[in-house]
């Protein structure tokens, strides 16, 4: 089964939604897993897990609603106040889905310090004792703080989206590479090939561009740690959904077939224990 690792689904409102800036007016509009169906089969992809784009409890229901009555949606990466005194009554809830898989919170947006407060920790301590993985969203300059967060939670499974937000769009790979490599070194953390395109120029990009970063990412992480993702509908901010699959699967070509295989799916399924779904 080829599982697309990171697509978002929403019914669009300016305020819950107010990150799609004037930058992306193509976003402000629903996107529901019926309007990407025809373009993941077309590439091939059975399933996709959907993952938060806003930070209420509300949007975790509706996402997990969604996957009741959409059977391509295999898990939802919602979202919790990891920092609130009732975190684990508020993880309790969450996981009484079956479609529940992960959590995560948008750290991208927090301080540079956010990942270190004592508070947050609390929270991702009781998620440990859940054995629930947790997405880390962060921007490249981040990645030392996640380096160290990740490093104190040696029981907990992490997957870093996005290959942790390089620095596409001005060539930017050396320190990246050097601290992605670091992070690579710690066991409990998978990486989603994944918001590539929209880390690059929008209009500009090339494959030639893009290719040393995935690169770099195959290299440290390998095939059972690494899974596919569209980042759709925010990635046609700069390409369509053909392209943006296609730019990683031909990265692929020289794998195996087993190889290419745990990419494209086995290494999501395994990882969220997808297969344990009905």
């Amino acid at each position: 089964m080829r599982i697309d690792a990171h697509q978002h689904y929403w019914r669009y409102d300016p305020v819950e939604y107010d990150w799609i800036d004037a930058t992306m007016t193509r976003l402000r509009r629903d996107f529901l897993p019926e309007d990407v169906a025809p373009d993941m089969a077309a590439m091939g992809f059975d399933a996709a897990v959907a993952v938060q784009a806003s930070q209420t409890p509300l949007e975790t229901r509706r996402l997990l609603d969604l996957a009741d009555r959409y059977p391509s949606i295999v898990g939802v990466v919602g979202w919790v106040d990891f920092q609130a005194a009732d975190v684990e009554r508020q993880i309790e809830v969450a996981v009484a889905h079956p479609r529940l898989v992960g959590l995560r919170h948008i750290v991208q947006s927090e301080p540079d310090d956010f990942l270190a407060r004592p508070a947050f920790r609390r929270g991702i301590a009781a998620l440990e004792r859940h054995d629930l993985p947790y997405d880390v969203l962060i921007y490249e300059r981040q990645m030392p703080a996640a380096i160290d967060f990740v490093q104190s939670f040696p029981r907990q499974r992490f997957v870093l989206d996005h290959v942790g937000k390089p620095d596409i769009r001005h060539g930017r790979l050396d320190a990246w590479r050097t601290q992605l490599r670091r992070l690579a070194e710690l066991p409990n953390v998978c990486c989603k090939l994944s918001g590539l395109v929209t880390e690059a120029d929008w209009r500009t990009w090339t494959t030639a561009a893009v290719r040393p970063y995935i690169e770099t990412a195959c290299e440290a992480f390998g095939p059972d740690r690494l899974m596919i993702g569209s980042d759709w509908p925010v990635c046609t901010l700069a390409a369509d959904y053909a392209r943006t699959m296609t730019l990683v699967i031909d990265a692929l070509a020289n794998w195996s077939e087993m190889e290419r295989d745990a990419v494209l799916g086995g290494t999501a399924a395994k990882f969220w224990k997808l297969t344990q779904l009905g």
